[in-house]
């Protein structure tokens, strides 16, 4: 990561509470041709989270604890990593830093750092939404973004795709999107679908194949001033009554077991002279 920061624009998209399994069997099946296309051998990576809910998760994950590759022959090396002694996981290809969180470090490293935000903690309505949009430089939400929203993501893309036209030349951009259209309420994105139908497994399938369908705008508007290194990954899963459990903030594998994938996405027009 030392020679992609400063180098590469960065783009962060987690797909709030997108489940493995669930991942796993759309890219498998064909069913999510726009992310497979850039999933390292078409397959999502299988990873433990760092929390059960969106809250917990994000904090950690901005402070550098990505998703843990899901095997126990650690330790796992980090990308990004805040400096302190004993760290068990940075090593020499670590982009360490000295701030309290990766959008400050990169912040002070000459990136603009912007949230384009989507479930209720970056909503900014309250003290509590404000905490990790607040990390960032600018931040973004409106109500068509959020959960209850049945074009949530494209009204995120639509903002993205604005950020980066914006986006000064010589100046590299960190965006951060945090997806809402997987997070329950879902049932809307199954097609035939009504409100008494519910949030299924099904519905949350069928979420996942509306945000692949709009996310190669995304990928493409991050591309065209520089190279862009691109981390996708789930902050947690969600349980569909699995063990008689529902829903996320609970110690179940299906909370814990999330897809991840970071790949480059190369320049697709001449960028800054350097």
């Amino acid at each position: 990561m030392n020679a992609v920061v400063g180098s590469h624009d960065l783009l962060l998209v987690t797909l709030d509470t997108l489940r493995f399994d669930v991942a796993e069997e759309l890219a498998a099946a064909g069913r999510i041709p726009h992310l497979a296309a850039h999933l390292p051998g078409g397959r999502w990576e299988r990873r433990h989270s760092p929390g059960s809910f969106t809250y917990a998760s994000h904090q950690a994950m901005l402070a550098g604890f990505l998703p843990t590759p899901a095997s126990p022959d650690g330790p796992h090396p980090r990308l990004f990593a805040a400096r302190f002694a004993g760290s068990e996981t940075t090593e020499s290809r670590t982009w360490v830093f000295d701030t309290p969180d990766l959008p400050s470090a990169l912040a002070a490293a000459g990136y603009r750092t912007v949230c384009i935000g989507g479930v209720g903690f970056f909503n900014r309505q309250g003290p509590l939404g404000s905490v990790l949009p607040g990390l960032f430089q600018e931040s973004h939400w409106e109500p068509e973004m959020g959960v209850p929203s049945p074009v949530s993501f494209e009204a995120q893309v639509a903002r993205a795709e604005q950020v980066c036209a914006e986006q000064p030349a010589d100046r590299p951009l960190f965006l951060f999107l945090n997806v809402s259209a997987l997070h329950q309420p879902n049932w809307f994105h199954l097609p035939g679908a009504t409100r008494g139908h519910g949030d299924t497994r099904e519905s949350h399938a069928a979420a996942l194949e509306y945000v692949d369908a709009h996310i190669g705008r995304l990928f493409a508007a991050m591309s065209r001033r520089r190279p862009c290194f691109a981390i996708v990954c789930s902050d947690h899963g969600t349980a569909y009554g699995e063990d008689g459990w529902t829903g996320h903030r609970i110690g179940h594998e299906v909370v814990w077991t999330v897809p991840y994938a970071h790949f480059t996405l190369p320049a697709t027009a001449e960028g800054p002279a350097r």
